[in-house]
């Protein structure tokens, strides 16, 4: 989305696009995925986990903290990343409230 309409849309909007976008990718899906399996890990554990170069591993993870959905702490050299909760509460909350809106509505 470009920076210049973000304005036009509520900070809701932007912040649950900014979130579907960074799980728009299969890699990002992966990432999640062995994130939660682990618990934590460190950057080269994931680099061995999928198929992919490390400079490709840490842009989806730069991708992937930008967004909210984790989060690291430097320990040493290397960087220890974990699920940020608040961002999977946040789409976990807008998910949750379709169904009850959907029963509202009559189908087209």
């Amino acid at each position: 989305m470009g920076s210049s309409k973000a304005e036009f849309f509520t900070e809701k909007q932007n912040e649950i696009a900014t979130i579907a976008k960074a799980l728009g990718h299969p890699a990002r899906i992966a990432i999640i995925e062995y994130l939660l399996k682990v618990n934590t890990c460190i950057c080269g554990d994931i680099v061995n986990e999928l198929p992919l170069a490390q400079p490709t591993v840490s842009q989806h993870l730069r991708e992937l903290k930008n967004a909210g959905l984790i989060k690291g702490s430097i320990e040493g050299n290397t960087i220890c990343y974990c699920i940020d909760e608040k961002a999977f509460s946040i789409l976990n909350n807008y998910f949750s409230e379709i169904p009850e809106k959907l029963k509202s509505k009559s189908c087209c």
